[in-house]
């Protein structure tokens, strides 16, 4: 939507740190939940002010996205006062999507209510997996019960838009093991699904119990095989693929004979927010560590929830650093999201956007990737191939700017 971005609020809390997370989170820190609230509402307010257009008239937003760390954590009374403060600083669309993460086990009816009255009308909950022994493992602090619950407490309380996330390729998982959550989840019929092969991220509590020899390093070829069972097991239960991960409910729109059924703009519980990302347009971040995308650079703030309330409190900028694009840097940027979509980059947006035809300026590396069998060209556009999705890596490096000095070669 020209003229409008993607809102993104942050909350670092978590009840307790999951072994694979290497995200910028902290458990035990509760007592800092409530001034962090009042320095994201002024956080809001200070950007909406910077950012607004013409005769201080604010900026149209699309969707909010409430994201963690563990939102639901959030008392409602902070929740409200952060969504106000978004309400006051940007002017919502009408049908704009506000999305909250939770963690099974985190609400029960009311407060699901009161979410849904105040304007919520996405969850996205952490399932994360429906194997009670890969839950311990993870340190995930919620069971299977939990996520069965929490799901039922949301259905009841009038969410007709729920996403589950969930992990394979873990240590000691099984294809069984998989296929079983897979089987569960689609049994819950959620609208959306998230699905995310693991990264032993260096630091974290999984590499250490690696290192020491407790788990085996995840099995890459396994993590495959997971992948291609997970397409085939959504696609035969009614879901359409529409990115690398993500995947949602065939419910469309509208159709035509002259339309496809998956395309991402008819399918009507695709991640608008997320959508927002992969089409590389612009995005505002609040919160500790939030990034920003907007007016042709990107910024951060800084990464200690303490520092950030007491930065704010004392009136001082959260910003920690940010930097230019060049247009070299965002055209392949713009290649390389809009390739996750399985729909792919259609040329002729590319080059209303940019004025340069897309065939031409990455000629070598699609040629490449086409050999390879990872991508596949048409008249109008161009698409991964389910190999690709694969190994979408080795497509895009090869988009990169130092990559593609050659690209007319």
């Amino acid at each position: 939507m020209l003229g409008s971005v993607a809102l993104f609020v942050f909350v670092p809390f978590c009840k307790i740190k999951c072994t694979y997370c290497d995200f910028n989170t902290y458990a035990h820190l509760s007592r800092w939940i409530e001034p962090y609230a009042d320095a994201l509402a002024r956080e809001i307010s200070w950007r909406g002010e910077r950012v607004a257009q013409g005769d201080a008239a604010p900026l149209r937003a699309k969707t909010i996205y409430f994201g963690g760390g563990t939102p639901s954590l959030l008392p409602f009374p902070l929740i409200e006062k952060i969504l106000h403060a978004l309400q006051n600083s940007f002017a919502l669309v009408a049908d704009a999507e506000i999305t909250l993460e939770a963690n099974p086990g985190s609400a029960d009816v009311s407060r699901w209510r009161d979410l849904r009255a105040l304007g919520v009308n996405r969850l996205s909950l952490g399932a994360q997996s429906f194997d009670e022994a890969v839950l311990r493992r993870l340190n995930r602090g919620h069971t299977v019960a939990d996520t069965l619950e929490t799901f039922d407490a949301a259905r009841r309380a009038g969410f007709d838009n729920i996403n589950l996330d969930l992990i394979y390729g873990l240590p000691l998982q099984t294809l069984a093991d998989w296929r079983a959550t897979l089987e569960r989840a689609v049994a819950l019929a959620p609208e959306h699904l998230s699905l995310y092969a693991l990264q032993v991220e260096e630091g974290t509590g999984l590499a250490h119990q690696i290192a020491r020899g407790k788990y085996p390093m995840p099995d890459d070829d396994l993590a495959a095989e997971m992948y291609e069972l997970a397409e085939e097991t959504l696609d035969a239960a009614g879901y359409a693929q529409y990115e690398i991960s993500n995947w949602a409910r065939r419910d469309v729109f509208r159709i035509s004979k002259f339309e496809v059924v998956d395309r991402t703009e008819n399918l009507k519980f695709a991640s608008r927010h997320n959508l927002t990302y992969w089409r590389n347009e612009p995005y505002l971040g609040f919160g500790a560590g939030a990034h920003s995308c907007f007016g042709g650079a990107r910024y951060w703030n800084i990464s200690s929830p303490v520092e950030y309330i007491e930065r704010s409190g004392r009136g001082e900028s959260v910003v920690a650093g940010g930097e230019g694009i060049p247009r070299e840097v965002e055209m392949a940027e713009t290649m390389i999201l809009g390739l996750r979509l399985n729909e792919g980059i259609a040329f002729e947006a590319f080059a209303a956007r940019y004025g340069e035809d897309a065939r031409l300026r990455y000629a070598r590396p699609l040629r490449e990737a086409r050999e390879f069998g990872l991508v596949e060209m048409s008249e109008w556009r161009v698409w991964l191939t389910p190999r690709g999705r694969l190994l979408s890596n080795e497509v895009f490096w090869r988009l990169l700017p130092d990559a593609t000095v050659q690209n007319a070669a």
